[in-house]
């Protein structure tokens, strides 16, 4: 089977490099942007071949075992995400300046971040979206009725990962002391989507 990179939405390529790589072990990335204008597609040919990455399992599982590293690639539109092991590869000497760890410094994708604490895996809302979010919301408390609200709460283009989830109630909280001040029917905290959706990231959604 060719390998698979080319992922097809937002939520399949944070699951995809949160859940399958980081989970795993892909701690260090880089995360980069092909310019417009540019052949994609020979882009992604040029970044497999620079970086051996076109390999399978077993392949991959003898690097391991010789202290090497391994590196996958991700990309979704003009976004790439590469994402590498620990051990030795060409790929941190020559992404050394652009080369960040996820443990130190939280993978920030298209409205989330990604970190690594403790063994797990955490997926929040990076603050700037978080920020603009509580500022909606906001905005809209004393304007809107507790069913327009509800709904948009209910239809947030972000999946409930746990730390969104905790942001996610945390703004609705927010909202609804501002609504009982007002005295305003107060937002359901069942609104919150709290099943994250599973993706089939190199399958469309």
């Amino acid at each position: 089977m060719p390998y698979r990179y080319l992922v097809r939405s937002v939520g399949g390529l944070i699951q995809q490099a949160a859940v399958c790589y980081v989970q795993r072990g892909y701690c260090f990335y880089v995360i980069g942007s092909i310019p417009k204008g540019k052949n994609y597609r020979s882009i992604d040919r040029k970044i497999l071949s620079q970086y051996q990455i076109d390999l399978s399992k077993f392949q991959r599982y003898r690097l391991k075992k010789k202290g090497l590293a391994n590196v996958q690639y991700l990309r979704y539109r003009n976004t790439f995400v590469l994402l590498a092991t620990q051990g030795e590869h060409r790929f941190f000497a020559e992404e050394q300046n652009a080369l960040r760890d996820v443990r130190e410094s939280p993978m920030r994708l298209f409205g989330y971040t990604i970190t690594y604490k403790n063994g797990r895996v955490l997926v929040g809302l990076d603050e700037e979206t978080c920020r603009n979010l509580k500022a909606a919301f906001l905005q809209l408390a004393l304007r809107r009725t507790h069913k327009a609200l509800e709904w948009k709460l209910k239809t947030l283009p972000f999946e409930p990962y746990r730390p969104v989830y905790r942001q996610v109630l945390s703004i609705c909280k927010t909202v609804n002391r501002k609504r009982k001040t007002a005295g305003l029917p107060l937002l359901p905290y069942s609104a919150i989507r709290r099943k994250r959706r599973s993706y089939r990231p190199f399958d469309g959604e």
